[in-house]
């Protein structure tokens, strides 16, 4: 039997950016977008912006937003970051016992 994961609910991702002293508008100023932007990455699709939003929280894409990053069929873990546009963070494996991504200067 699958363990049947959910993606985090949109005011748990917020809240959670509060806890940890920021907000969503400022991590998406900090990464140079407009402060609306990463509002984008809690409704649909965006490898790049659920990166931001992940690596402000200190946890993986996938903790988050599983159904965006397992396969249904396999439960396998699916490579999104070739999706990004120019590289955010250093290549990396993407296995399960990785607890932090490492960024680049790009966000430092």
């Amino acid at each position: 039997m699958r363990s049947r994961r959910t993606d985090w609910h949109t005011a748990d991702i917020i809240a959670a950016l509060r806890k940890k002293g920021t907000s969503l508008s400022a991590v998406s100023r900090q990464a140079g977008l407009s402060s609306t932007t990463l509002a984008n990455a809690l409704y649909r699709p965006w490898p790049k912006g659920e990166w931001l939003i992940a690596h402000a929280l200190g946890v993986k894409p996938e903790e988050i937003w599983p159904s965006r990053y397992y396969d249904p069929q396999t439960n396998t873990l699916l490579d999104r970051k070739k999706l990004m546009r120019g590289t955010l963070y250093k290549s990396q494996a993407l296995s399960s016992d990785e607890s932090q991504y490492q960024p680049d200067s790009y966000l430092t």
